[in-house]
């Protein structure tokens, strides 16, 4: 980028080179630029919150014909059937099924989509992509790091494109901040990488044991996961409070600003992983996952260090949930709704606001739930995995990335349990030197379930 010796003229340069980067890239994107082509037959697995969520911004920018949904949870299945026929070109209601199984032996399908909880993702990607679907999974991608192994594994064999949930690289202004503060060097040597989240998002309630309702399979929702007592529908916010089903706020939003720097600044797999944390003050409720912890990601020339809290104010009140890289030349803060360069040399900061499409998409604003700011975020994450399965290339989150930034979060957790730092060798699937480790890669399956192994999908 020329330099601008006025700091004023220089932001205003970066604003509209900015806008026009941002129009040229999606403005022959869409509903438009998929609408000639042969509708390709699309299925959802866990019609929940976020899983629904997705399917509708699909269903916004391609035409696309939903043919079938799969929840354990008929309400949830009937709510999801309902929104679908709505919205979707032909209104034909999809057909319903409880057993993925059975969903995926009825039709080819072209596209699985999957908003299941997190002991679910694996076995159901590798399933989808096995019967000859493309993937859009949701992050993390697993709950133990051969079960990724196994899924980027999966995705070469059956030559097909799997899209991660970590829609932040389809984040306008960040794509914006990376290219006008980061790939224009205006950071200058960067040194060191802050991540946090100070959400009090941690459920820790004491349910009583209730009786299973009868429109509820707790049996197939638990699947390959440990069965716990049923206390009440897991849904939301309660299944991610135990480490039974995910691996906590570390695996639920350090993945996101994670995957982010790691995009921003084309990094890999950490030399070393250390963390430790634990549940330091929220000690009253069932929840077994940590509500304090730190961890710090090595790689060469720079940490990027983590820090969690559910609970106490967060250390900057304009950035709950963010990430700071910090270079000689200034630092760029970034979350999903905004982010800033702010110089060293004191001048002006240059800013990056999150977009809205509330004029465009109208619909948005009456969905229950919606998160309006990443909704932008998520059309052109599923622009960018269409036009990944047209091109046979590989879409700007793609299962490896999403693999590494999953399987660095799990590995924090496994060091805070052990109390040491890990280093994990992905040629040979083990952490160097930790034996002990190694055998905690690979979680036990319940019952029947088979855990699904990298040589042998």
């Amino acid at each position: 980028m020329p330099s601008t010796p006025n700091p004023m003229n220089r932001r205003n340069f970066i604003r509209a080179t900015s806008a026009s980067l941002l129009l040229s890239s999606f403005s022959s994107y869409g509903f438009e630029f998929f609408a000639n082509e042969k509708p390709k037959k699309v299925a959802l697995i866990g019609t929940g919150w976020y899983g629904t969520g997705d399917l509708l911004r699909l269903i916004q920018i391609a035409n696309v014909e939903v043919v079938s949904l799969c929840d354990v949870d008929e309400h949830n299945l009937n709510i999801a059937a309902n929104l679908v026929a709505e919205r979707q070109k032909n209104g034909k209601k999809p057909k319903l099924f409880s057993d993925y199984r059975k969903m995926l032996k009825q039709d080819q399908l072209d596209i699985v989509l999957i908003g299941t909880p997190d002991h679910w993702h694996a076995l159901t990607c590798i399933d989808a992509l096995k019967s000859g679907a493309h993937v859009y999974v949701q992050k993390p991608i697993s709950v133990d790091v051969i079960e990724g192994e196994a899924m980027v594994a999966a995705a070469r064999k059956y030559n097909k494109v799997v899209q991660v949930g970590t829609q932040r690289k389809s984040t306008p202004h960040l794509i914006d901040a990376k290219k006008q503060i980061i790939d224009a060097g205006l950071l200058g040597t960067i040194g060191h990488v802050d991540l946090c989240c100070f959400y009090h998002m941690r459920a820790n309630g004491n349910p009583p044991i209730k009786k299973v309702p009868d429109y509820f399979d707790y049996e197939m929702w638990t699947g390959p996961a440990p069965m716990r007592p049923f206390d009440g529908l897991p849904h939301r916010r309660w299944w991610r409070t135990f480490r039974e089903y995910g691996n906590g706020i570390m695996g639920d939003m350090c993945v996101h600003m994670l995957d982010t720097v790691r995009w921003m600044l084309d990094l890999g797999w950490a030399k070393s992983i250390s963390s430790v944390g634990g549940i330091y003050v929220q000690k009253d409720g069932k929840s077994n996952i940590s509500d304090t912890q730190t961890a710090v990601f090595e790689y060469d020339g720079l940490n990027c260090n983590w820090e969690h809290r559910t609970w106490g104010n967060p250390d900057d009140p304009e950035y709950p949930w963010a990430f700071k890289i910090y270079g000689e030349k200034g630092v760029l803060k970034g979350d999903v709704m905004k982010a800033e360069f702010i110089p060293v040399d004191g001048s002006e900061t240059i800013r990056f606001d999150v977009l809205y499409e509330k004029e465009k998409y109208p619909e948005d604003l009456t969905e229950k739930d919606l998160e309006l700011h990443a909704a932008p975020a998520t059309r052109r994450h599923m622009i960018d995995f269409l036009n990944a399965i047209k091109n046979n290339t590989k879409p700007v989150a793609d299962i490896e990335q999403g693999h590494i930034s999953s399987a660095s979060c799990i590995l924090a957790n496994l060091s805070m349990d052990l109390k040491r730092p890990l280093a994990y060798d992905p040629k040979t699937r083990t952490v160097l030197n930790d034996p002990e480790a190694t055998a905690l890669l690979q979680r036990e399956y319940r019952g029947d379930w088979k855990h699904p192994h990298p040589d042998t999908v």
